[in-house]
């Protein structure tokens, strides 16, 4: 028999995307009053992958990564997403959203995207939201696996979040004194 117990919390990300950069320092304000002090606010990085949100948000997307200083509990990634949502309904015109927030937690183990589409790699959690196992660490850096997004699994940006695995693994080391 197992005997369950609660996994460290893990480091918050939200990759955020916008082509007006001027929202951001209020929606980063709203996200701030959620789930606390932005620690590192990383971008703008070129987002050339798709143009999947091109109708949406107009040309000249980019993306910031907003890693959160206070670690949360890994079990509300699901509430997560949809107070990330709520943002983003906010945020629309002419029923356009203006910005693209996609909640992410980062572990020593892997890096799991929240989202609503369901697939056959997804977990569902519950209010509608799946896990997406994104990236796993292993050989010292995380690594993409066949299904994650090219964004994702680009160098640039597993770099970064190898970056943002180091701080949390120094606030676990912190936390575990």
């Amino acid at each position: 028999m197992s005997i369950p117990q609660i996994p460290d919390p893990a480091m918050l990300v939200i990759s955020v995307l916008a082509s007006k950069e001027r929202l951001l320092e209020e929606i980063s304000r709203v996200a701030s009053e959620l789930f606390g002090r932005i620690e590192e606010n990383i971008g703008p990085l070129a987002f050339t992958f798709t143009s999947y949100y091109d109708s949406e948000m107009g040309s000249g997307i980019r993306r910031w990564l907003w890693a959160f200083s206070s670690l949360v509990d890994r079990g509300e990634l699901a509430v997560i997403k949809g107070l990330t949502n709520g943002i983003e309904q906010a945020y629309t015109h002419d029923g356009k959203r203006m910005v693209n927030l996609d909640p992410g937690l980062i572990t020593l183990g892997n890096f799991v995207l929240a989202t609503g589409k369901n697939n056959a790699h997804r977990i569902y959690l519950s209010h509608g939201i799946f896990a997406d196992l994104t990236l796993i660490f292993r050989k010292g850096s995380y690594q993409p696996l066949e299904w994650t997004y090219p964004d994702y699994a680009d160098g640039t940006l597993i770099g970064l979040l190898n970056g943002l695995r180091e701080k949390y693994k120094c606030k676990l080391s912190q936390m575990n004194r």
